[in-house]
């Protein structure tokens, strides 16, 4: 590391300036926590931050030719679903371009970006996370792009496994008002109308408290395996649509995203056709997952647990493509007003760009997913009872319930997106202290 070509010019306009990136410097480098940065301390955080800006200088030099220009700028950012004019491009360069050549090189990206311990493209990868974060029940969301230095250190399976976690609290504490929905959205009727207390009042009736809980460990338990075939199958469909890019552009996320939740689905729907018929059924109808298999499996054959697929894969592309096109668009609008030193959003910003996304996501995939329900429970019904078809479903809701029927259970799904958010969040952030993933 050549201390010479260091200049303190480009990092401290005033100050104040100066205050808060010595600041930031000190608390990337303290490495003992003592609240002080040694010269030993100090020449490590120089040599590790050197490391990780040499891979940003890598991911933004598209054409491989040692220099930065403005498009490169602009298609970066594009990638990130950023999108800023040629002029504002050519004011990021001015303000790196030591020589004027309107171009930027190795040792100008370094000799700027040395002492800015956090400014650079990826946090917004870093800080921005989504699908990994926040579990509300549905696993249809796209899955969250990882930085090169994350996938190199292999920080991002420990983020998987903090998600997982965060995911199986926040299911357990939410898992009452999934039930009852799930009662709803089969049983409620015009006939038979079905509210919150009366609901809840009606499961503790039959079955005690404890059945509140009905149908949670089948859910818990298909997290594991659904996040990790979706991971790696978006990773290599990433590799199949040709991107060699550190981030996809939001269709290419949407399209690679959307086939990499179908495959996951795929993969594991017979546990979300479980999870329904254990929700639904009595106190003392199945001992537990395995005698609810059995008995499926014997009186309706293998096909039994895969009722409703259809529904579930076609309501992955309006909850997918809907989620992140509102919580880009969010994370859009607060990155160009109100990221000046860092992309960190902070706490109550991320919980509501995520909370506000998957409550439009849901909103618009809500019918299919209700018919979903209804044809797994379908499957459950006395033999010889006719079995309806997808779109045969959707007429007779319709055309006996009204445009409303499709939306039966929606309240208590509301209600639980919140409370979801908010512990998966934290209960994500205190894993990823467990497990060793450097703190937002």
């Amino acid at each position: 590391l050549d201390f010479s070509k260091l200049e303190m010019s480009h990092a401290c306009f005033d100050v104040d300036s100066c205050v808060y990136v010595f600041q930031k410097i000190v608390k990337a480098g303290d490495k003992d926590l003592d609240g002080q940065l040694d010269f030993e301390e100090f020449v490590h955080y120089l040599r590790d931050h050197e490391k990780k800006l040499r891979l940003v200088f890598k991911s933004l030099d598209k054409k491989n030719d040692g220099r930065i220009d403005s498009q490169e700028i602009m298609q970066s950012l594009r990638d990130l679903g950023v999108h800023i004019s040629e002029e504002q491009a050519e004011k990021i360069l001015k303000s790196m371009d030591k020589n004027g050549t309107m171009t930027i090189d190795w040792n100008e990206w370094r000799d700027y970006h040395l002492l800015h311990p956090a400014d650079n493209i990826p946090e917004i990868i870093l800080y921005w996370k989504h699908s990994t974060i926040f579990d509300v029940g549905e696993s249809l969301m796209v899955p969250d792009e990882f930085t090169a230095e994350e996938k190199k250190t292999g920080m991002w399976w420990r983020h998987l496994v903090a998600g997982g976690g965060a995911g199986v609290v926040s299911r357990t504490c939410t898992a009452p008002l999934d039930r009852l929905k799930v009662l709803m959205q089969v049983h409620a009727s015009r006939s038979n109308t079905m509210g919150i207390a009366g609901g809840f009042a009606q499961m503790i009736r039959e079955g005690g408290l404890r059945s509140l809980w009905r149908g949670n460990g089948i859910n818990v338990l298909k997290i594991a395996p659904e996040s990790a075939i979706k991971f790696m199958a978006y990773e290599q469909i990433k590799r199949l649509i040709g991107s060699n890019q550190e981030t996809l552009g939001i269709l290419e996320r949407l399209v690679a995203g959307s086939l990499a939740g179908a495959i996951a689905q795929s993969s594991i729907y017979p546990m979300e056709v479980l999870k329904t018929r254990l929700a639904l059924g009595r106190t003392g109808q199945y001992s537990g997952i395995m005698d609810c298999a059995k008995h499926i499996f014997k009186k309706e054959g293998l096909t039994a647990f895969y009722k409703g697929y259809i529904p579930n894969v076609l309501g992955i592309i309006p909850y997918a493509g809907i989620d992140l096109a509102v919580y880009e668009t969010l994370k859009n609008w607060w990155l160009q007003r109100f990221a000046t030193d860092s992309a960190d959003p902070g706490v109550f910003v991320l919980l509501a760009c995520g909370t506000m996304s998957s409550t439009c996501g849901q909103l618009a995939s809500y019918p299919l997913a209700l018919v979903r329900t209804r044809m797994q429970a379908q499957a459950a019904s006395q033999e010889g009872s006719p079995q309806m078809t997808m779109t045969g479903l959707f007429r007779h809701i319709v055309r006996t319930e009204g445009a409303i029927g499709l939306y039966r259970g929606l309240a208590p799904n509301f209600m639980k997106v919140i409370p979801a958010v908010s512990i998966s969040y934290v209960v994500y952030e205190n894993l990823k202290i467990t497990l060793g993933v450097q703190s937002r």
